[in-house]
């Protein structure tokens, strides 16, 4: 009974946690706030799992921790998973563009000379700012950070078997 009770204190940290997770980032845009929204995601996890766990050290006669973990750490991590399939995505901001257009529609060139440089722009600024990288007349260098962070992020590539591909491959 007390491993049930334990899953059910993990379920309830997931309530928690998918209601903490979204009013954390509406407030961190409407005060301003510097956090980022994945550092904001694993404040929302930290919080609603410690008090996941307060709750069932004094609820539950003979607590499981694992039974709790358990169930939290797979709920919290679709919905991780989730949220950074929909996060900044580049595919995804090009498609409700298009729903949000008269007839639904644009033209290749349309898209790309309006749409697209918006969307990079944006993202060469959050590595800007992240001092991974750094303007230089008209061109964009690579910190010491920056090239830190791209041998961290090649091995892992490599580690996953990706390798150097990408998913824009347009050799077709």
């Amino acid at each position: 009974m007390s491993g049930t009770m334990s899953f059910a204190v993990g379920l309830v940290a997931v309530v928690v946690f998918a209601l903490l997770a979204p009013a954390l980032q509406l407030t961190a845009r409407a005060r301003a706030w510097s956090f980022g929204p994945v550092t904001l995601l694993a404040i929302a996890a930290v919080v609603s799992h410690g008090l996941g766990v307060t709750l069932g050290i004094f609820v539950v006669p003979q607590f499981q921790y694992w039974d709790a973990a358990s169930i939290f750490g797979f709920c919290v991590m679709a919905y991780v998973f989730a949220f950074g399939a929909v996060y900044k995505s580049v595919s995804l901001d090009i498609l409700l563009g298009l729903v949000d257009r008269p007839g639904r529609r644009a033209p290749l060139s349309e898209i790309a000379e309006t749409q697209v440089p918006g969307l990079f722009q944006g993202r060469i600024g959050n590595l800007v700012d992240g001092g991974l990288v750094e303007p230089v007349g008209s061109h964009f260098v690579a910190t010491a950070a920056g090239r830190t962070m791209a041998g961290h992020v090649g091995r892992l590539r490599r580690a996953f078997g990706i390798g150097d591909t990408s998913l824009y491959d347009f050799s077709d």
